[in-house]
């Protein structure tokens, strides 16, 4: 009955709060975009692992040029309050999980990290 009750919520806060499915649809649309842009626009720096008709609007995943950048990456991102940018242990890389519940503002704050960090390095 929990799950239940939980799934009650869930949907109760995404009619409320969110507009219903269509609008965070458009909404994960958004922040997915936003990192890809960043990813694209980067002029290689970052290069995503999926190909662009592949790609998923929860886990934004790329590469940095080299390792010591990615762990510096994660590192200065966790200094920013970025967490959990490390990518998975047997791929490596940089993996933003961008799920229903994290705001547009975490995304764009982790889009402006990257300008940055891009710029820096």
């Amino acid at each position: 009955t929990f799950a239940i009750y939980l799934m009650k919520l869930v949907l109760e806060w995404l009619k409320d709060e969110v507009g219903g499915l269509a609008k965070m649809h458009a909404l994960n649309q958004q922040k997915a975009k936003l990192l890809y842009d960043a990813i694209d626009g980067s002029g290689g720096f970052y290069r995503g692992h999926a190909q662009p008709a592949c790609r998923s609007l929860m886990n934004v995943t790329f590469r940095l040029p080299s390792e010591e950048l990615e762990k510096a990456f994660v590192k200065e991102g966790e200094d920013r309050s970025l967490d959990g940018l490390k990518g998975h242990r047997s791929v490596g890389g940089i993996r933003a999980s961008i799920y229903n519940a994290m705001p547009l503002e975490g995304v764009e704050s982790l889009a402006k990290f990257m300008a940055e960090f891009r710029k820096g390095h």
